[in-house]
């Protein structure tokens, strides 16, 4: 069993807050289409309470995550046009490593967003 695991959070760079209550799915990515993997919502810190792959779960492969941005945003107050600019904000990304620890983190904001390998 490897020691990899994949986590994530969410910051809303209007506000300058970690995005809380932000519906998070993640998916394998094969070549069939995607399988749902796992649905979080972020806690008050904009983070998962816990890793979204470790341990036997944890397998090399592409993978997406989908931030559910759009819900997020209405929720936090932002008047947003309709349909908003940003709804459903998908990454796609590559698990090479099974010992590594991946972190996908999301900068969000009604109108962009950016994400990186982060540690």
């Amino acid at each position: 069993m490897g020691a990899g695991k994949l986590t994530t959070h969410v910051l809303d760079t209007t506000s300058g807050k970690p995005a809380a209550g932000l519906q998070i799915t993640l998916y394998s990515a094969g070549d069939w289409g995607l399988t749902e993997l796992k649905k979080v919502t972020t806690n008050s810190d904009g983070r998962c309470d816990g890793p979204l792959l470790e341990g036997d779960d944890f397998k090399s492969g592409e993978y997406e995550l989908h931030f559910a941005a759009g819900d997020y945003l209405r929720a936090a107050g932002y008047d947003l046009p309709q349909p908003a600019f940003l709804d459903m904000v998908p990454i796609r990304f590559g698990l090479a490593d099974e010992d590594s620890h991946y972190h996908v983190p999301l900068l969000i904001s009604p109108f962009g967003y950016s994400t990186y390998r982060g540690s």
